[in-house]
């Protein structure tokens, strides 16, 4: 019946926007970490540890559009890989 237009951002906008979420997603991610160094209750450690399992999703989804927007911009390593090259 009606029609969602669904209005397109410029490229360089959507890029800015997206840097500005993985910066807040990467600032929650520490905090949710310091939280858990911090948690002593046995549910609190649950609660902390499903945070920062669904930070690091997000993070990690966020960092793969930002490479898939702008592939040759320089970025750095991924905090949630471990493994040296």
């Amino acid at each position: 019946m009606f029609q969602i237009i669904k209005k397109q951002m410029p490229h360089s906008t959507a890029y800015a926007v997206l840097l500005e979420e993985l910066e807040k997603a990467r600032y929650d991610l520490a905090l949710a970490y310091d939280n858990f160094q911090n948690a002593m209750e046995p549910d609190l450690i649950d609660c902390c540890i499903y945070q920062v399992n669904a930070l690091q999703m997000r993070y990690k989804f966020l960092l793969t559009k930002a490479k898939q927007l702008n592939p040759d911009a320089p970025y750095a390593k991924n905090p949630l890989e471990l493994s040296e090259p």
